[in-house]
């Protein structure tokens, strides 16, 4: 029912109050050294805003029932190791009034603001949840997330490993660099263009990575795992082509196809010699605190350089 100018403006003029004092709470409360809504006071009920029945939804319901707040308990003990799950179950005791929602249902594009900020992180932890980005090779069925193809999130990978190098090594070299290929008559046209991932260099050694985002690591020739040959093709031409741009100065080019790692029964974790170059194969486990992330990366660090 539409209101009369009246009535609306009035309503409108003591919003606009309403908001200037709450303004002024917030402002109190940052004088007080807090940081709302991430740190913020708890007040008792009696001197909380009391909202009329029939206004709006009283706090309690309101606070129980916040839609963001739904979403949460609907994810939070899917795909979660049995020790943190355990752990999980304590929290949801707070939930308990909450209700649950089906995930179908959910429209992931949110709009956060000062009052939700605080949610930003939690909702996209439950949305890569919910879309799978956790992979797994069980039963040899592997579940791969339907919102990113492998590419895209292969390209996230690589850009994670670069900069990870870039930020926390700076003595190396890190650059996803072009290699030339190295003609013997300089006749190159129609050949693709040679891009590494990531190539770090200190003094004479090389090393270039190529990042592999997959949900099956290793392919089966006759129900025997393998290493994707293509992929062990494509690192081995990055490196002898390196090897041969370098020919005329003291080097070490190797070489590495560094998979994000799956719950998969066989990983791959070899080096091998190949015409002189060290070429690895390896797993980077990235279902692990960041520190043990950082550890993992460092340890190739130390093998080469």
């Amino acid at each position: 029912m539409p209101l009369n100018k009246e009535i609306e403006k009035q309503i409108a003029e003591n919003n606009q109050k309403i908001s200037a004092l709450l303004a002024e709470n917030e402002n109190l409360l940052r004088r007080a050294g807090l940081n709302p809504p991430a740190a913020n006071a708890a007040l008792p009920p009696e001197k909380k805003i009391q909202f009329p029945s029939g206004y709006i939804r009283t706090v309690g319901h309101f606070k129980s029932r916040y839609h963001l707040s739904e979403i949460f308990p609907t994810k939070a003990t899917r795909h979660i190791a049995k020790e943190r799950r355990r752990a999980m179950r304590k929290l949801l005791a707070y939930f308990a009034e909450v209700d649950t929602i089906p995930l179908s249902g959910v429209n992931w594009h949110m709009r956060f603001h000062r009052n939700n900020q605080s949610y930003r992180l939690l909702m996209g932890v439950c949305y890569l949840t919910a879309k799978g980005l956790l992979q797994s090779g069980q039963d040899g069925h592997v579940r791969v997330m339907d919102y990113l193809d492998e590419q895209r999130m292969c390209r996230l990978y690589e850009k994670f490993i670069l900069e990870f190098y870039r930020r926390e090594y700076p003595q190396l070299s890190a650059s996803a660099s072009k290699i030339d290929w190295q003609l013997d008559d300089g006749m190159g046209d129609l050949l693709p263009e040679m891009r590494s991932d990531i190539t770090l260099a200190q003094g004479n050694r090389v090393l270039i990575i190529d990042a592999k985002y997959y949900a099956n690591i290793l392919q089966m020739q006759f129900d025997v795992p393998k290493i994707h040959s293509g992929n062990l093709y494509q690192i081995f031409t990055y490196v002898k082509n390196k090897e041969a741009e370098l020919t005329n100065s003291p080097h070490e080019v190797s070489g590495m196809l560094l998979y994000a790692k799956t719950d998969a029964e066989v990983l791959p974790h070899r080096q091998y010699r190949m015409s002189g170059n060290r070429i690895a194969v390896r797993t980077l486990d990235l279902d692990c605190d960041f520190s043990e992330i950082a550890q993992q990366l460092g340890q190739i660090i130390e093998g080469y350089f």
